[in-house]
């Protein structure tokens, strides 16, 4: 019986090959108007409130729409807003919403939906993990943080139906950015306050982008329908098929076999990517994008920086490109070199056998002697368990300790960080927006997704005073100090790589355009001869 490797390969040996293949082979298929993607793994949630993971923005991106979107140059251009005033030193917005722009269910888009949306957020019981990405909003903070009770002392105000009016705490270089994303988005009370916790399910919810959520057969498949009522623009497609299939293996026998259309990263098994990097249609671009081993500074060892930094050098790098093999870029620094501005190379905790060890003893354990047990958690994929091997090896070889590695289902493993972080953890980090802010809020001390649990009072003032001055040389400056300190004296993390995207599209598929953010917009893709 052949192997599911060796069916791969002779299947793709047809399609490349077809002089060495049966002549009764089927013709390649597509559905007209569909597009079948893999989602990897069943969304977390579908409520922008709530969510932090890709899998669920993926789907998220193409329900709903914010006051403004990224082009594909990922500048911040009109959306549900069709044209904006700043004002007031640039502390005030003023966003004129586009009078056409409807729900799912018809009912026209005010502003009122903006107000209630950011307020949910804010709302200390939504528990909201972005919250903070609403912190330039006057009063956002201390309302999330639960020194002041009542929203309409937010710096937010439905003037009319159709104009909403923003105040800043400061001036902010990327507030326009900030708009895109998914925590900006509007949100219907009548819907969220009828339906509660069932409120994103297919028979409840009701969005304003180009889809509509018309089956979710959770851990199998969802299917969005174009939405009658968007028209900026219409939809080329008529549906979006999302697969969920963890296994890589299976996902890419189902391209092969022409029932997906198009595959990326969760889609390519390691074993089959060089493999891939021989088929036509394979491209490989950068992303904006980290991978980083965090560590929970609140349970010991951990808790102690030598600890920390002994592990950090104990990372040779330089693994994770060969073991991968998708062109990722050894890093011990945190900001991507897609944000040129603000890459720092020269800063981090390399690779140093001599310096690991060296930290390993003044914290009290030369060469491993007396370190307790520890465990490093990661997410059920291929590519994922690669990393984990790779650096449990590398931590036995320098350290001569030894770190147990488990795995968890997607959902699980956010549980998991949520609630009780173990020693460490593998994750990475995309860019919410393009600006070097998405990966240093990210460990700021009320960042929701701050998984290592890392407080630094220091840090915190940097990272704003960054984000509210329009000096670039100042900005360049501050960061640099921030990532030290991140990085260097407190070792909050140890990065390893920035990542990259390996795409795949079969020849029916149109206008599929990538960008660095990784962010995959459908409303202009089509599918057909």
């Amino acid at each position: 019986m052949l192997s599911r490797r060796q069916f791969n390969k002779l299947l793709l040996a047809s399609v490349l090959f077809p002089s060495f293949a049966c002549t009764n082979l089927k013709k390649k298929n597509f559905v007209p108007g569909t597009l079948r993607l893999n989602l990897g793994f069943e969304p977390d949630t579908l409520d922008w409130a709530k969510a932090t993971d890709s899998y669920s923005f993926d789907v998220i991106t193409n329900l709903m729409a914010g006051l403004t979107k990224y082009n594909n140059d990922l500048k911040s251009v009109p959306s549900l807003a069709k044209g904006w005033k700043i004002s007031n030193g640039g502390r005030t917005y003023h966003f004129l919403l586009d009078k056409d722009a409807k729900w799912s269910d018809g009912r026209p888009l005010i502003a009122k939906d903006f107000v209630y949306g950011w307020e949910r957020i804010l709302n200390p019981e939504t528990a909201g993990p972005y919250a903070y990405l609403l912190y330039p909003v006057k009063n956002a903070l201390l309302y999330n943080a639960g020194e002041i009770e009542d929203p309409g002392l937010l710096g937010i105000k439905a003037v009319s139906n159709d104009v909403l009016e923003v105040n800043l705490e400061s001036p902010l270089a990327f507030f326009l950015n900030l708009t895109s994303c998914a925590v900006y988005f509007p949100h219907r009370k009548d819907i969220v306050e009828k339906y509660k916790g069932d409120w994103t399910e297919p028979e409840n919810i009701v969005t304003c982008g180009s889809f509509l959520l018309e089956k979710w057969q959770h851990e199998y498949k969802l299917s969005l329908k174009r939405n009658p009522y968007y028209l900026n623009p219409v939809p080329a497609l008529e549906e979006i098929r999302y697969h969920i299939v963890p296994e890589q293996s299976g996902a890419f026998s189902l391209y092969l076999n022409d029932e997906l259309d198009c595959i990326d990263n969760r889609s390519i098994p390691i074993s089959e990517i060089e493999t891939v990097r021989r088929m036509p249609e394979t491209e490989i671009y950068p992303l904006l994008r980290g991978t980083y081993i965090g560590f929970n500074v609140t349970k010991p060892p951990f808790d102690n920086k030598f600890v920390r930094a002994a592990f950090a050098h104990s990372i040779d790098r330089n693994v994770f490109p060969k073991v991968l093999q998708r062109e990722e870029v050894p890093a011990a620094t945190w900001i991507p070199p897609g944000l040129k501005d603000f890459y720092s190379p020269d800063i981090g905790r390399n690779y140093s056998i001599n310096l690991a060890r060296e930290f390993l003893a003044k914290a009290g354990y030369p060469n491993g002697s007396g370190f307790p047990k520890v465990s490093m958690y990661f997410p059920t994929r291929e590519d994922a368990k690669l990393i984990a091997e790779s650096v449990q090896a590398l931590w036995k070889k320098v350290l001569n300790v030894e770190v147990e590695i488990l795995n968890q289902e997607w959902k699980v493993y956010l549980s998991t960080l949520h609630q009780d972080p173990p020693h460490m953890f593998r994750m990475s980090w995309g860019a919410d927006y393009p600006d070097p802010d998405t990966f240093m809020t990210l460990f700021t001390g009320n960042s929701g997704n701050n998984h290592g649990l890392w407080k630094n009072k220091n840090y915190d003032e940097l990272v704003l005073q960054a984000s509210t001055t329009l000096d670039l040389h100042l900005r360049k400056s501050l960061y640099r100090k921030a990532q030290k300190l991140l990085l260097e004296d407190e070792v909050a993390i140890a990065p390893l790589f920035f990542n990259t995207q390996v795409l795949l599209n079969k020849p029916w598929v149109k206008n599929f355009k990538f960008n660095s953010m990784d962010l995959v917009f459908c409303a202009e893709v089509s599918v057909g001869p």
